[in-house]
């Protein structure tokens, strides 16, 4: 299989978050989180609706106002970087709900993944190499991206991610909403991109798809990490379980 071509990997393009907290009036979502992603890993966050996941995310993109302690992707200090500048330092974003513009075909939704890049012969082979981890998109390219159904709506936004060939992928609740099939697609897919080299960030509610697609994960519990560890050792803790499901 051909990889999805990205930006030239550098050593230490580490994710290091340490002390990022998020307020809503006054309510703390996110309190003193910190984890590492170390290059070419897969690090998972799971936790209960209303742990402060997605918040976490969103704040690392800086969607969100936040207070950080450090927050660098390698040698950069992604601090002060508005989220629009995210993807030229190789951070890619897959929002929760998917976000693609339904009124505008598959194709222009993926050309405007790569607005940070110029239009030459290796744009347009990053596009076929999507069109090549996904199939129905290529069949589909000419479609309106409101007409697609779920499951293609996801793929279209992580496809529409990997256009500006990042370093290290975000991924908010790729799974919400899919079939038990189309989870399993979307998995494969992460796997692939995995095996491939590519940095991945997954928060999720699903952790079945977590555990099995990622190396090491955090457990969120009202806004604070109350565990971490392997993806194989907490798939089976039962600490896991109270506090996830409640039981």
């Amino acid at each position: 299989m051909t990889a999805v071509s990205r930006a030239p990997a550098t050593t230490g393009r580490t994710l290091t978050v340490r002390g990022l907290t998020v307020h809503y009036g006054g309510v703390c979502a996110v309190r003193d989180l910190g984890f590492e992603v170390p290059a070419g890993d897969a690090i998972g966050v799971i936790g209960a609706n209303g742990a402060g996941k997605t918040s976490a995310l969103k704040a690392i993109m800086g969607l969100v106002p936040r207070r950080v302690g450090a927050l660098r992707f390698g040698d950069v200090d992604l601090s002060g970087v508005a989220a629009r500048d995210m993807v030229r330092h190789g951070i890619g974003y897959v929002p929760e709900g998917r976000h693609v513009f339904a009124g505008l075909p598959v194709d222009k939704n993926l050309l405007l993944g790569a607005y940070a890049r110029k239009w030459n012969a290796e744009t347009r082979a990053t596009l076929d190499q999507v069109y090549e981890l996904f199939p129905v998109l290529g069949e589909m390219r000419g479609r309106l991206a409101g007409a697609l159904s779920g499951g293609q709506q996801q793929m279209l936004a992580i496809g529409r991610a990997l256009m500006s060939r990042p370093r290290l992928l975000l991924l908010d609740e790729p799974s919400m909403g899919l079939s038990p099939k189309l989870v399993e697609d979307i998995l494969a897919v992460l796997l692939r991109l995995r095996a491939e080299g590519l940095s991945l960030l997954l928060v999720e509610q699903n952790a079945k798809l977590t555990f099995e697609a990622t190396s090491s994960c955090l457990v969120v519990e009202n806004g604070e990490v109350a565990m971490t560890g392997t993806s194989e050792r907490l798939r089976h803790d039962p600490r896991v379980r109270r506090i996830y499901l409640g039981l």
